[in-house]
């Protein structure tokens, strides 16, 4: 295939991108990935692809996509991988191609400052200190200089900045064509640079957005592409999940209650409309948080409605939000702010009545006694007429606030639907999509039915540049002393290697105790939640000698290449919490289908979790670290051998002597 060889060629040794990019050395891996991917969009086809850590799978992807001349959608994991793709990856490649073709950045809309919010919050007494208030005048000051808007260019403004929803606009709040900001709108204006660049970066969220509102006939966000790239493929059907679900939160609607009556200050006769039912709103929405704080953090729609206060707490929130569209609706014309509103209003109310009506059976009134009683036996969700998969209604609870949802259980058909009227090529990526060398359970997911596959390992010499050590005489997890013994197996471990560790636990009380137990320790100590991530992770790279500590949401994006991260400890096997709302209800649907939960879901999620943390210790042909598994039952149990198989070929060891001689033992010069 002409584009396989141009692609082969560019990244061969005396090829373009080794005579333009400094460091760059061809890697035969990905050549045979470039080539496949080369292929895959020729052909208009699929093509699911594991690249292990250090394949260079961007490179891989980045050059047939560039050659080949398609319209191409780049979709990544996360906003922080996007800004890395776009701002350092894809100009260098592009640069030494010599290919002239435009790219865009497109993020969604909350990603961008809202002309009009800002306009709006200025005249608002919103700000809790001082410190708050100077960060606003920041953001007004920077305003007036930025050229795209993007919220990524301030430093310094956390993600869960309350700032951010009084200067961003979301899908509900936008005033779009009538917007008096409209023709200097940042987001109409990324969005016009999409439609016209050859290669569009965006990520997941956005993606699955657009395929969402196409799904239900609103248009689209993205345009229309020849080809599809998916890199970090693995995160999509779970994400999937929610944005072909829907939803509701306590945010949201706090601020439609406070953007109504900013909005009257333009209108006569508007705010004695409005000030009543506006604080009756926000008066509803604290009462039933207050009454939620009895539940449990998550759970069903079923178990939040058994609470009688909570009960009343909605029936209150729905009298609420109906009052409100309702006293809009007599002022909706003088504004299109306050007829923004009122359809906000309108929909909040239906949201809201679908998630309180729904589950309430299936609706054909012929609902046989078997699946009754399994219904009412789960508590979990509620099945759609025709498919094996139903749907669960859950909610959640958040420090100050909580979200409701109706999420599907299975989203491979509005996936392969999709993906079929494109009449594109698509591509999956990433380094962890396999189970004991397998693709079928991720397929599965997606709704790949025959999709071409490729497997490239890392082509890290394990054997040498790492050591497995699987530590003897640890108790069952789930016993009380094992926290304690963990720490007690460790402490060797972290004075042979001299910090430089990444600990990964299960849960967030393991997490706590753990780091209790090792403050006032050697070690400088860097725990999740006690800084910004960015920040965290900063601090301990420069440390030297630092020992980070994470949870389950710590294993992705965690790239600490050298020295400073020489150990990854993992403590227990990371199966999902099995109180999670929706994946019981997954578990219950395939249980009912006939199949095996464990078999089909538990156990390949929980290979890919741990492929995830294990893919954090060796980012480079110079890396040396030391993984310890520290779960029992990797031996103990049958299944262990899938978790082992799965990963990439280390040499084991189950003696602590071992792991101090691989860190007292120098690599042989000339090496690494």
């Amino acid at each position: 295939m002409q584009l396989a060889a141009a692609s082969r060629e560019a990244l061969s040794e005396g090829g373009a991108l080794a005579a333009q990019l400094d460091a760059f050395t061809p890697r035969p891996a990905q050549l045979r990935l470039a080539e496949a991917i080369a292929d895959a969009l020729q052909q208009r086809d699929v093509l699911l692809a594991e690249a292990g850590t250090g394949t260079g799978k961007t490179f891989a992807y980045l050059v047939p996509a560039l050659l080949s001349g398609l319209k191409t959608i780049v979709s990544t994991g996360t906003r922080a991988l996007q800004d890395q793709l776009y701002h350092r990856d894809l100009p260098r490649v592009r640069a030494a191609l010599g290919v002239g073709l435009r790219s865009a950045l497109l993020k969604g809309r909350a990603n961008y400052l809202c002309r009009y919010r800002l306009d709006q919050a200025r005249g608002e007494p919103r700000f809790h200190s001082p410190e708050q208030a100077a960060q606003f005048q920041r953001i007004v000051a920077w305003s007036g200089r930025t050229r795209y808007g993007d919220i990524a260019e301030l430093d310094g403004l956390a993600d869960d900045s309350p700032l951010l929803p009084m200067v961003t606009s979301t899908v509900d709040n936008c005033l779009g064509s009538d917007c008096p900001f409209w023709s200097d709108c940042f987001v109409v204006q990324a969005r016009q640079r999409a439609q016209e660049a050859d290669l569009v970066v965006v990520n997941h969220h956005l993606l699955l957005a657009d395929l969402a509102l196409k799904q239900e006939g609103f248009g689209e966000i993205l345009p229309g592409a020849q080809a599809f790239v998916i890199d970090e493929a693995h995160q999509l059907p779970e994400l999937a999940a929610n944005f072909f679900g829907e939803g509701f939160g306590m945010r949201p609607w706090q601020e439609l209650a406070r953007d109504c009556l900013g909005e009257c200050r333009s209108v006569a006769g508007a705010q004695a409309a409005l000030q009543q039912p506006a604080a009756t709103l926000e008066l509803a929405l604290r009462e039933l948080r207050a009454a939620m704080e009895q539940l449990p953090p998550r759970g069903t729609q079923w178990r939040a409605l058994a609470l009688p206060a909570v009960a009343d707490g909605f029936d209150a929130l729905s009298a609420a939000l109906m009052q409100l569209r309702d006293a809009l609706a007599g002022v909706r014309e003088a504004s299109p702010g306050l007829d923004a509103c009122h359809a906000r209003a309108r929909e909040g109310a239906s949201r809201l009545a679908r998630w309180l009506d729904e589950g309430q059976g299936t609706g054909n009134g012929e609902q046989g006694v078997e699946e009754t009683e399994w219904l009412l036996s789960t508590d979990a969700s509620f099945p759609v007429p025709g498919s094996p998969f139903p749907e669960v209604l859950w909610y959640e609870l958040t420090p100050r606030g909580f979200r409701c949802q109706r999420t599907p259980l299975d989203v491979s058909g509005p996936l392969r639907e999709h993906r079929q009227r494109s009449q594109a090529a698509w591509v999956f990526t990433s380094a962890t999509l396999t189970v004991d060398g397998g693709f079928g359970h991720l397929a599965a997911r997606l709704g790949l039915d025959d999709p071409d596959t490729l497997v490239q390992p890392s082509p890290f010499d394990w054997q040498r540049q790492a050591l497995c050590y699987l530590p003897q005489n640890l108790p069952d997890p789930a016993s009380r002393g094992f926290g304690a013994a963990l720490i007690a197996t460790l402490r060797p471990v972290l004075e042979a290697s001299q910090g430089r560790a990444f600990l990964l636990f299960a849960s967030h009380r393991a997490l706590r105790e753990a780091a209790e137990a090792l403050r006032g320790g050697p070690w400088p100590l860097f725990v999740q939640g006690e800084a910004p991530r960015a920040s965290l992770l900063q601090r301990f790279r420069e440390s030297g000698n630092g020992v980070l500590l994470g949870s389950a949401s710590f294993r992705e994006g965690v790239d600490v290449a050298g020295d400073a991260l020489s150990v990854v400890v993992i403590d227990k096997l990371p199966f999902a919490a099995p109180d999670d709302p929706v994946y019981e209800a997954r578990l219950d649907a395939i249980r009912r289908a006939g199949g095996n939960p464990f078999r089909d879901e538990q156990l390949p999620q929980a290979v890919i979790a741990l492929k995830q943390g294990v893919g954090r210790l060796i980012r480079s042909e110079s890396d040396r670290g030391v993984l310890v598994l520290c779960d029992p039952r990797l031996l103990s149990r049958g299944y262990g051998r899938v978790f082992l198989d799965s990963l990439p070929p280390f040499r084991r060891t189950r003696e602590l002597a071992d792991v101090r001689e691989f860190f007292h033992a120098p690599l042989p010069a000339g090496e690494g």
